[in-house]
């Protein structure tokens, strides 16, 4: 099977049958090369549904949750996008394809240098890959018109419901395994505040995430 029929599948198979159905992350998937961005070892399995090990504990989401948080973003070519868990910068690269601009924070010094890299080889001027812990948010003070979590958290922090800009959103996959829900915030002109639950799923932690309080009897 060529590279060109296994993308196909891929978009056919696994992401148009989980709900994806808008045609610009569609069309999107074809345009950005998500076998770029995976390591060497598992470049034959980049269209796989798997999470792919990226080293460092880490992993890529898989193909199909890749492409359904991209569609819930509703992203806009004016908007200002922080992305926490970069690992291999594909995700990234879909964020700045659509977006403005896309801000994307690594714990990881060397999968940081190594996404940005990529990403500066194939033309994503517009990312911007900057290495630290975002676990309880990015930039005290700043505002985002999207941002999005790829690792999951027991609750959210409220650093990030403040650095939602009016009219934004925010994207997480909140609770613990097995139980796990991702979550939208989006935030009206007025300054509202609303949430609402799309689907479960579950995905690796985001190291260092907030603890909940838990009482023990």
């Amino acid at each position: 099977m060529n590279i060109e029929q296994a993308r196909f599948n891929m978009v056919e198979q696994q992401i148009r049958p989980w709900e994806v159905l808008d045609i610009t992350v569609l069309d999107l998937l074809y345009e950005v090369r998500r076998e770029d961005f995976v390591p060497e070892a598992w470049r034959g399995l980049a269209f796989v549904d798997m999470e792919i090990p990226l080293g460092l504990g880490e992993t890529m989401l898989s193909p199909k949750l890749e492409a359904r948080f991209l569609q819930e973003l509703h992203l806009k070519k004016s908007d200002r996008v922080l992305e926490v868990g970069t690992g291999s910068g594909y995700m990234g690269a879909l964020l700045g394809r659509l977006a403005g601009t896309v801000t994307s924070v690594e714990i990881h010094p060397e999968l940081a240098a190594h996404a940005a890299k990529t990403l500066k080889a194939h033309g994503y001027d517009n990312v911007q890959v900057e290495v630290g812990d975002a676990a309880q948010g990015w930039r005290p003070g700043t505002q985002w018109d999207v941002i999005l979590l790829t690792g999951s958290v027991p609750v959210l922090p409220q650093p990030f419901l403040d650095a939602i800009a009016p009219g934004g959103c925010l994207l997480a996959v909140v609770g613990d395994a097995p139980a796990m829900e991702v979550i939208r915030w989006k935030q009206d002109a007025a300054g509202a505040l609303r949430s609402e639950t799309l689907f479960e799923t579950v995905i690796p932690p985001l190291h260092h995430a907030l603890q909940p309080v838990r009482f023990r009897f």
